[in-house]
């Protein structure tokens, strides 16, 4: 019980690492959230017409959730079958997107947890992360609405888990409580996209 509480308090702190805001500020002397949409993403890092810290951000972010999910499976000090690993490692895929989404340096505004939900999924199931990104980039081309691919992908990622992972019965409820975290983030651009006033994607190089 102590290891567990511990993996997830060290997931949180993981995920709560700003990424976005830190490289907007000290590269570009901007705040991003006053930007676009006011979130601390890749997504809206990129409205700061820099590709280069919009593409920094994402692998950031993505990275801060695989390694927090790593380090919980480091602290628990179980068998590496265990069920138990995967429920630990489950818990602090959670702990590190609700890190990212309401950052305590932050005042707990944050992002909107796809970037660190990609890095907590590759750790849990990285056979599902390869078939839910051909989706995820397919309606981003598309479309050119990030917020539409990123809630589909996230609502893919806990059915495709299930068929190919092998560990996805395990991690099931842990999948699904992330998807709901990431897509209620998105309840704005719900109410964009259903009016039709939602940002599509638009790059400019610096």
């Amino acid at each position: 019980m102590t290891e567990c509480v511990i993996a997830a308090v060290v997931a949180y702190l993981m995920g709560s690492i700003p990424f976005g805001f830190i490289l907007a500020r000290v590269f570009l002397g901007t705040d991003v959230r006053k930007i676009g949409s006011g979130n601390i993403g890749a997504t809206n890092v990129m409205r700061t017409g820099s590709k280069r810290l919009g593409i920094a951000t994402l692998l950031l972010d993505a990275a801060k959730g695989y390694a927090a999910v790593y380090v919980a499976t480091v602290i628990y000090s179980g068998p590496g079958d265990d069920p138990t690993r995967y429920r630990v490692a489950g818990i602090a895929a959670i702990c590190a997107i609700l890190g990212h989404v309401f950052p305590v340096w932050l005042k707990f505004k944050g992002g909107k947890g796809v970037a660190t939900g990609v890095g907590v999924f590759l750790a849990l199931a990285p056979k599902t992360v390869g078939v839910v990104l051909i989706v995820f980039i397919l309606i981003v081309a598309i479309s050119r609405y990030v917020s539409l691919a990123s809630m589909l992908a996230s609502a893919l990622f806990p059915i495709v888990a299930m068929l190919l992972e092998r560990n996805g019965p395990i991690l099931l409820p842990f999948m699904i409580g992330a998807a709901i975290v990431i897509i209620a983030k998105h309840h704005a651009n719900i109410r964009r996209l259903l009016s039709g006033t939602e940002n599509r994607l638009e790059l400019r190089k610096r």
